[in-house]
This record gives structure tokens, C-alpha cells and sequence, in this order.
């Protein structure tokens, strides 16, 4: 009989439910605690999603010897010291990306990991949604021939609360960091680091961007355009040009159903569906991994984090946005 693979969870907010909600359709996956500040929280998220356990302090969560893997849940800000403090008890830890506010967070962060031995990767569920996985495969044939230029773009109008998630600069809100990564993270999926970048944005009240606008120009010659906005709705659609062709992944790109190939005047349209909410495909990585002794993935190894938030700390720079 297979062993299960027993999970916590930290910071109970929307994507934890949506998280939650996955666990159940993994037969090798156990929701075995779940943790809140507020315990009747705790209590009824544990009720709602069959949770072993409840606690109101994440650091009691970790504690627990029957507890194999941590999701880390909470506001951006907190992912460090959320997951150092896991890492410090010896659990292995899926944080949500962004993982750290900057590559000095990540930095350490994969150090302490490395350090103890204990698996840690980023929460960047794209990379394996089954539209993602076909994506590579169509790129690693050739199929539009080589890479000109990507469009990607991100958006959505938020609630403009100065205190809420998104707004607030003390739990690292701001497009760029919220949703932003998703069309860096596709740049970097598909033509790898950039040489030079331009930059603009314009920026909230409360010091973080409301809108990023990115360019990326690449040694080989390839262009990435980039876009992030909490600001409005926009089609959050990515397109791919080679010299033989496009692919464009319709909309939610980072999550997609649906992908169009054209070439040569035809259109072949891939319809490729996920469960659930698309995050058991990342839960069955981390539980692979656990089950081979793996302290890092290799569709998403922790170099790619750090290149990831090397490029976002590039962009803030030219942007002037600052984290405490």
C-alpha cells in the first residue's frame, strides 16, 4: 500500500480553499492540519475539507511529527518567515509564489533547505497544468520554428482597499508581484533571460504598481512584451511567434484549456482540460519528489526561482518599487 502524503496548511485564505479543495482528488494525499490565527477559522476550514487537525499558530502546525509538507498560503510578505520557520522544524514546504519579496529572501530561503536536507519549491502551479506540459512539448519540437517575439498580459480590476492584499505594500501588494510574475514566468518558460529590459509603470497611492509594462530584448534577438494591471479586466492571453508560425494560449493563459497552433494559413485548436482547480498537478509533483527522496523538482528546480526573482527584482529597480 502506498504511503500517504500527509499535508499542512498555512494562512487560510482564497487560494488555500482552491488548494484544499485539490488535496481531495489525490489518492496519495492527506489534509492532515491546517492552521489560522483565528482558530474558529482553522476550525471550520478543517470541518469544511476534512482536516485532521486545526491550530491557531502555524509554528504548533510545524510542530506536528505526522505532518510531511506545508503549503504556504499567506500574504506575499510572509512567505519568508513562514517558510524559514518551517524549513528551520525539518518539513518539506510548497510555497506560493512570489516565494520571497527579493532574490536575498529566495537566497536564503533555498539555502536553509539545502542546508537540512528538506524539499522546497515554488508555488507556480502553471508549470504543470496539463496545457503548459503540451506547450513544451509543441516548443521543444520546433514546431513554429524559431522564437521571434511573446506577447503576454495580466489583469484584473481589484478592490482598491489601502488595506486589502493587493494595495497594501506592507503584504506586498502590487501587480507586479501579484499577477506579474505569471507573464515574466512565461518569458522565462519560453526564451529564457533577457539581456536588457524597459520598463514603465504607474504607481498607487499606497507606493506600489498599479500598472507594469515590460519589454525584454534577448542576445538571440527575441522580444517579450509584457504586461500586469490591477487596474482593469484585461484578456490575459499570451501568444507565442516563431519564423513558422504562432501559438496562442487562450485566456487565462496561466492556467489554459485551450491552445491554437497556426501555420502555413491552417489553425489546429488544442483542447486540453485539467481537474479540479488545476493545482492537483503540482500537488502530485511535490508528492513524487517526497516519494523519491527529492529535495527539489526538476520541471521546477529552485534555479528557476531565483531567476525569477532575479528579473523581478530588476524591474522594481527600474520602476522604483520598494519593500520594506
Amino acid at each position: 500500500m502506498q504511503k500517504k502524503i500527509n499535508w499542512g496548511i498555512i494562512g487560510l485564505g482564497k487560494i488555500a480553499n482552491k488548494f484544499a479543495a485539490d488535496l481531495q482528488l489525490s489518492t496519495i494525499s492527506k489534509l492532515y492540519g491546517v492552521a489560522s490565527r483565528d482558530i474558529a477559522k482553522a476550525e471550520n476550514f478543517a470541518t469544511h475539507y476534512n482536516s485532521t487537525k486545526y491550530f491557531d499558530s502555524y509554528e504548533a502546525l510545524a510542530d506536528d511529527p505526522e505532518i510531511d509538507v506545508i503549503y504556504i498560503a499567506t500574504p506575499n510578505s510572509f512567505h519568508y518567515e513562514n517558510t524559514i520557520m518551517c524549513l528551520k522544524k525539518g518539513k518539506a514546504v510548497l510555497c506560493e509564489k512570489p516565494m520571497g519579496i527579493d532574490a536575498k529572501q529566495v537566497k536564503q530561503m533555498i539555502a536553509e533547505a539545502k542546508l537540512r536536507n528538506v524539499f522546497l519549491m515554488e508555488g507556480i502551479w502553471t508549470r504543470f497544468i496539463p496545457a503548459t506540459q503540451k506547450l513544451i512539448e509543441i516548443l521543444n519540437k520546433k514546431t513554429i520554428g524559431e522564437l521571434r517575439f511573446i506577447r503576454a498580459d495580466f489583469g484584473f480590476k481589484a478592490d482598491t482597499n489601502p488595506e486589502g492584499r493587493v494595495y497594501n505594500k506592507k503584504l506586498g501588494g502590487g501587480s507586479l508581484l501579484d499577477i506579474g510574475i505569471y507573464p515574466i514566468y512565461f518569458s522565462l518558460l519560453t526564451l529564457g533571460i533577457p539581456s536588457e529590459m524597459k520598463v514603465m509603470a504607474r504607481m498607487t497611492p499606497t507606493d506600489v504598481d498599479a500598472y507594469c509594462s515590460m519589454l525584454f530584448d534577448y542576445d538571440n534577438g527575441a522580444k517579450a512584451s509584457l504586461e500586469s494591471t490591477i487596474e482593469a479586466d484585461t484578456p490575459t492571453e499570451a501568444f507565442i511567434y516563431g519564423e513558422n508560425g504562432s501559438i496562442q494560449l487562450h485566456t487565462r493563459f496561466h492556467h489554459t484549456e485551450k491552445m491554437t497552433i497556426s501555420r502555413n494559413g491552417e489553425k489546429e485548436v488544442l483542447d486540453i482540460k485539467y481537474q479540479g482547480n488545476g493545482y492537483s498537478y503540482e500537488i502530485e509533483e511535490v508528492n513524487k519528489c517526497l516519494l523519491n527522496y527529492e529535495t527539489e523538482s526538476t520541471k521546477l528546480p529552485l534555479s528557476m526561482s531565483i531567476h525569477l526573482i532575479t528579473l523581478i527584482d530588476r524591474v522594481k529597480k527600474e520602476i522604483g518599487l520598494i519593500y520594506e
